[in-house]
């Protein structure tokens, strides 16, 4: 019998140094990002709080609507066609990191979306904040002369510190930079700038007099048997509810453009169809980032139960039709607004539901369930660690493979008897689904000359 071998202890200094110095590298450059990402994002906050504030005092201009969607789809045709894509470039450029991302989409996104805002426009605020985040995460690539591989971790860490520094969600911002990119995958190389790109960007954004929403949850149930099962019932309809935004908002996407020729017609008609949806509901309460309403979901004041439904519908339409914004917020609005509706029907506490509602659905319309569950902790305390990650991770299982960024790739399949092709993904480009069938076919070419001759001699031949 052999002896067991002894692992042997050596020390590399060479190593040491080179993790030393990578470290220090990665610190350095994740500060400068979470600076440059914090102050944009404060910038970000406070127009549009603004923006929020001045709407609401002049009701008159959600009649404008339609006609700033003109202005925004003449704008971007003219000079944003380039970064027309949003969010999606910037997952496509980690995928992809041989150009940089042009600067130009920090004015038009920062602009536009608080412009969508100022006229009642539906939509969120993290899809700014983080193209602002990566986008100048990205131009920091050429004056110091990084590579394409740092170019990569550099826009990781711009997502992350948009997104910690927009939320006031640092360790939630670290992970959704590393998790969004890939369905089923993490991005661990980009660990250390990430986390101190969102931890500096949330100091330097609250620095700035920048503050976050709280939402109070006074009371949490005994997890009892019956408690497990609401919460894997509220979990599934979780799923169900972030599957229908996903659908229903690239559905909208997708017609408009289908169906409409004329770019700065879609958005006329997208403004039209709000101010229609407004007075019929005969409430505001769906227009903008809805936060009044989401603050409403953790009261026992309580929402109307098919509030969840109108808010997919008015920001389906809103971002379908080329308005621009995030779609995150507009999912905590109908996760909380879900949540109490569940809880009114099932006689459960009110705010407990609305806040696993409120991360669930996000977990499963933007599959970062890790992301997500973190979140939760941050906003709502370790109290809620458990339901909180079994609501996202069943959400999460169940809301399929579509998700709102559709240049997310897909690395693991949720179920095995669903079959994904990973070279297919939704993720891929389609410049880089050409070149990979280019590559194919020449190595089919290659194969059969080489085999050819030889083939025909071993034509029937046993291997």
């Amino acid at each position: 019998m052999e002896k067991a071998k002894l692992m042997t202890f050596r020390i590399r200094p060479t190593e040491w140094s080179a993790l030393f110095r990578a470290f220090i590298k990665w610190t350095l450059l994740g500060a400068g990002v979470g600076v440059l990402a914090g102050s944009a994002s404060a910038l970000f906050l406070r127009a549009l709080s603004s923006a929020t504030d001045f709407r609401e005092s002049r009701p008159a201009l959600l009649w404008g609507l339609p006609f700033a969607g003109i202005a925004i789809g003449v704008v971007y045709s003219r000079y944003g066609k380039s970064v027309e894509a949003g969010s999606n470039l910037l997952l496509e450029r980690v995928h992809n990191p041989e150009a940089a991302i042009p600067f130009r989409m920090v004015p038009l996104v920062l602009i536009s979306t608080v412009v969508t805002h100022l006229f009642g426009g539906s939509a969120g605020r993290e899809g700014t904040a983080i193209q602002m985040g990566g986008t100048f995460a990205s131009l920091l690539q050429a004056p110091l002369r990084l590579s394409n591989s740092d170019h990569r971790i550099l826009i990781m860490s711009g997502i992350s510190g948009g997104f910690g520094s927009v939320f006031g969600t640092p360790l939630a911002g670290t992970i959704f930079g590393m998790e969004v990119l890939t369905m089923g995958r993490m991005r661990y190389e980009g660990l250390i700038p990430c986390l101190v790109a969102s931890l500096v960007g949330d100091v330097v954004c609250k620095a700035w007099g920048v503050t976050h929403h709280i939402y109070l949850v006074p009371f949490v149930p005994r997890f009892t048997p019956s408690t497990w099962a609401l919460v894997l019932i509220f979990g599934v309809l979780c799923a169900a509810v972030s599957s229908l935004f996903v659908r229903l908002s690239h559905g909208v996407g997708h017609y408009a453009k289908a169906w409409i020729a004329a770019f700065w017609a879609r958005p006329f008609l997208g403004g039209c169809l709000i101010i229609s949806l407004t007075h019929l509901c005969g409430t505001r309460a769906y227009l903008g980032l809805s936060l009044p309403l989401i603050e409403r979901s953790f009261t026992t004041e309580g929402v109307y139960g098919g509030a969840f439904g109108l808010k997919i519908l008015f920001t389906a339409i809103t971002l379908g039709t080329g308005f621009k914004g995030g779609e995150v917020t507009p999912l905590f609005c109908i996760g909380a607004t879900l949540g109490a509706a569940f809880a009114k029907n099932t006689g459960q506490p009110t705010a407990f539901f609305a806040a696993l509602g409120f991360v669930a659905v996000f977990a499963g319309a933007a599959n970062t369930p890790i992301a997500c569950i973190v979140m939760g902790l941050e906003l709502f305390g370790s109290a809620f660690a458990a339901p909180l990650a079994a609501a996202c991770l069943v959400c999460y299982s169940l809301s399929g493979h579509r998700g709102i960024y559709s240049a997310q790739r897909v690395h693991h399949s949720k179920a095995a008897l669903v079959a994904v092709d990973r070279s297919l993904s939704e993720g891929e480009s389609k410049r880089e689904r050409d070149f990979r069938a280019q590559s194919a076919a020449r190595q089919r070419e290659e194969d059969s000359t080489q085999a050819g001759p030889a083939g025909e001699q071993d034509s029937g031949e046993p291997h």
